[in-house]
């Protein structure tokens, strides 16, 4: 059991999942870090223990039900409360036309990104309505992408708009409860996802040029989940962008 404020964080491993875990850890949090890859997340943890923070990792498959309850099990055990999940864990797959995406390409976007995000509120939430005081704070890494495709990515694109739906539903049915929920959408923060998206060699544009769009640090995302995460339970960022201020979204289309 500890005195301090518990976090879960998904995909803590790197990103904007290591980004939001280390500014969590100098919030004051004791972060849970989940994730697949067990060395990524050794590395977040010492990372968090350099600056003086406290973290766990749980290597955690959020595409498996089973995976997701021993996570939020051992969050119960070990800290009996839960205090805000910030649901980042997501994948791209290769960029590809409608057509020619295999049903099981579609599938394990879907599962990771979408199916994982719910699992895993299932579970924050019943933590959260049963503890006392009750309540608590769930954070959804939405993207851009929610609002705005990128050529030949349906399956992000589908899961990500999903996403905001699930952030309103769980934000409604939060409040008798008091469990606030809110979403960030992500412009072009540089991460491994975004060079994997073609950054490096530049973006396909709807026009079918492909540009080198500018791009923030990651870090600035990751303050932005702590800033929402500040707020008391009466208030709710319920919709944030954080954008590189000249990537080629305002406007587009």
């Amino acid at each position: 059991m500890t005195g301090s404020r518990i976090a879960v964080v998904t995909g803590a491993g790197t990103g904007i999942g290591r980004a939001a875990a280390l500014a969590l850890g100098k919030a004051g949090y004791t972060v849970v870090l989940a994730g697949r890859r067990k060395d990524l997340l050794a590395e977040t943890d010492a990372a968090i223990a350099a600056a003086g923070g406290s973290s766990l990792a749980v290597p955690t498959d959020v595409a498996d039900p089973a995976s997701v309850h021993a996570l939020f099990a051992t969050i119960r055990e070990r800290f009996t409360r839960l205090d805000l999940l910030f649901n980042n864990a997501g994948i791209n797959a290769p960029a590809s036309p409608i057509e020619d995406v295999s049903l099981e390409t579609w599938r394990e976007v879907v599962d990771i990104n979408l199916t994982g995000t719910f699992l895993c509120t299932q579970e924050a939430i019943r933590i959260m309505k049963a503890q006392e005081p009750r309540g608590g704070r769930i954070i959804n890494n939405g993207s851009i992408a929610a609002y705005a495709p990128r050529p030949l990515l349906v399956a992000y694109t589908a899961t990500k708009h999903a996403i905001t739906g699930l952030t309103r539903q769980t934000a409604l049915d939060g409040r008798a409860h008091d469990i606030a929920c809110g979403q960030i959408d992500i412009g072009n923060a540089a991460t491994p996802l975004t060079e994997g998206l073609g950054q490096s060699i530049g973006l396909l544009q709807p026009s079918g040029e492909r540009m080198v769009e500018p791009s923030m640090a990651a870090e600035k995302a990751g303050e932005a989940v702590a800033y929402m995460a500040s707020l008391p339970l009466d208030t709710n960022v319920l919709f944030m962008t954080v954008m590189a201020t000249k990537m080629p979204f305002v406007g587009r289309g």
